[in-house]
């Protein structure tokens, strides 16, 4: 057992097998929690995850489990998602090794930040879309099926329609007015009548499945070259876009770099810029100098809260090699944690002080790994709107993948063009910050891994925006410090470090009568000498769809964030024939 774990007490969960549904309209519900020796597919849209659970049921590996998911909750969950937008995916591989693939959109060449518009969508928001890229990549290079046969189900879904969960309705409905604004995107998510489509109705997406059709015969390529390729630089040209046909041939999914820390005797493991996996690991190495077990569970989370805000000043600061090293370090770990102010007479293993002892509220901090505030870069985190989505495989040979995929906020740029029925992810326009070309836009997307020895612990990642980072080291030190079995980590109540200009301004708790912080606790964390904003709002503080592996029974357990509507999917024992049941 690693050290400086807390036990709350034993937890019984009933963790439900599930029989994998075959595609179509009826398959619309699953346990959010399901448990396989053979592996488990779990994602934010209950088609999603038994598409990539019937893979594994036809032979398959994670990596075929995982291609097939995130082609189907491109279709099932638009959203949150699109072939047309970004992902970064993380790979274990069966002997220990692991990879990542960064698909982040880029920044056209020719694009000039100067005179571009400022936007918050439309078409000059638009950059070249990576998620087949990185999708077709990861397929190469790890997966056994053919491409044909793992895309199989989101055709189905596209071409058939499916019916829309209240989540995914409710979300398309909010973006009724600026979807309106562009005929493509107003020919495939509003009624003839412009009205948004229901809970319920069926959606069905034509022209999206023969450009996924395309992609299945041809790969890479038929995204990136050919008619479709043309299509999308001829709907730019002609709206005010940036994207060429230039810019799509020359665009290539690229090797993530990987980023390794330690976390009470766990590896961690995460990709760096663009993604966040380097201040996810930073924010529970500054935690890791505290003791929890001394300490009740809302000066904990004041403690994690602070952890993220100090971690999270590191966020728009240049990235190389040496800076990865440097925010991975435990020296520098402890030296931003003599930042945290501990809000109890608790056992601080660095001897950094408590506001027992020095009577301030950390008001005041300087700036994250300076010797003044004026040496910290201007915060420019991105809009905390709770978009993304992500989805976690693995299969019985010790392959797991956590890959998660976006468009930026909800129905991201509001654009698709004409005859290809996918929409694009907001880019540019300032939503990310100001790239230059051929830059990558960064974002809190942050595929994570727990080692144990070497083997699979924890695989996960978040939906949620920037809280995407919070949400994911949250679910690790419920996990490690808790003693708290996967669903149930997930379950428990969350915060987040609001951030001003200088660092933490407060935090954000998630409330609510059945599984938020009671009023009790939010009156707790005032008492500290925190500016609190207690949060009811449904998913308001990430969603993780991920897995826990077993070692002693060499089992995966797969959950689904309870505060939305995915589900967690094995896939069907074979019977004595070898045939599914």
């Amino acid at each position: 057992m690693k050290s400086g774990i807390r036990m709350y007490g034993t937890t019984v969960l009933a963790i439900l097998a599930f029989a994998a549904v075959p595609p179509g309209l009826g398959a619309q519900s699953a346990p959010q929690v399901a448990r396989s020796a053979d592996g488990v597919v779990v994602a934010a849209q209950p088609l999603a995850a038994a598409a990539g659970a019937r893979m594994l049921e036809l032979g398959g590996n994670a990596a075929d489990a995982a291609v097939a998911a995130a082609f189907a909750i491109s279709v099932v969950e638009p959203s949150m998602n699109s072939i047309g937008g970004r992902n970064q995916i993380l790979i274990r591989t069966p002997d220990g090794g692991v990879a990542g693939i960064d698909g982040t959109t880029s920044v056209p060449l020719g694009y000039d930040p100067a005179t571009a518009p400022r936007a918050a969508y439309g078409y000059p928001t638009v950059g070249v879309p990576g998620s087949v890229a990185g999708l077709m990549r990861l397929h190469e290079e790890y997966g056994s099926l053919p491409l044909t046969t793992i895309m199989a189900p989101a055709i189905d879904y596209a071409a058939h329609g499916f019916r829309l969960l209240p989540g995914e309705a409710r979300r398309q409905a909010g973006s009724r007015d600026q979807v309106a604004e562009t005929e493509g995107a107003r020919r495939y998510y509003l009624k003839a009548d412009g009205s948004p489509y229901r809970p319920g109705d069926r959606l069905v997406q034509s022209d999206m499945a023969e450009t996924l059709r395309a992609i299945s015969l041809g790969g890479g390529d038929a995204f990136y070259g050919g008619e479709i390729a043309g299509r999308i630089a001829d709907d730019m040209a002609a709206n005010g876009g940036f994207l060429t046909r230039e810019a799509l041939a020359a665009y290539e999914a690229e090797d993530s770099r990987i980023v390794r820390g330690s976390y009470r005797g766990f590896e961690i493991v995460g990709s760096d810029i663009p993604a966040s996996g380097a201040i996810a690991i930073l924010a529970l190495q500054v935690a890791e100098v505290f003791d929890p077990g001394s300490m009740s569970d809302e000066a904990w989370a004041s403690v994690v809260a602070q952890s993220l805000a100090v971690a999270m000043t590191e966020y728009r600061r240049p990235s190389s090699d040496s800076s990865a090293a440097r925010v991975t370090s435990k020296a520098f770990a402890r030296q931003l944690a003599e930042q945290v102010r501990v809000p109890v007479e608790a056992a601080i293993e660095s001897g950094a002080e408590s506001w027992a002892t020095s009577g301030t509220a950390g008001s005041s901090w300087g700036a994250a790994g300076s010797g003044s505030a004026a040496d910290a870069p201007t915060l420019q985190l991105p809009p905390e709107d709770g978009h993304t989505t992500h989805l976690s495989a693995a299969d019985g040979n010790g392959m797991a993948i956590a890959l998660t995929q976006t468009i930026g906020p909800g129905m991201g740029a509001k654009v698709a063009t004409p005859g290809l029925g996918f929409l694009y992810a907001v880019t540019l326009g300032g939503y990310l910050g100001i790239s230059e070309p051929g830059e990558r836009a960064r974002s809190g997307i942050t595929p994570f891994m727990v080692l144990d020895d070497g083997e699979p612990f924890l695989v996960l990642g978040a939906a949620g925006g920037i809280r995407i980072i919070s949400a994911v080291v949250q679910a690790v030190t419920r996990v490690v410090d808790d003693g708290l079995a996967l669903p149930a980590a997930l379950a428990a109540p969350r915060v987040h470090p609001d951030m001003g200009p200088d660092g933490l301004a407060g935090f954000s708790v998630e409330a609510g009568p059945e599984d938020g912080w009671s009023g009790a606790s939010v009156e707790e964390f005032r008492e500290m000498g925190f500016e609190i904003t207690p949060t009811p709002r449904q998913g308001a503080f990430g969603r993780i769809h991920g897995l826990q592996y077993d070692a002693a029974t060499r089992t995966w357990i797969g959950a689904a964030d309870p505060d939305w509507e995915g589900a967690a999917v094995a896939p069907r024992p074979a019977g004595p024939t070898g045939s599914r049941d």
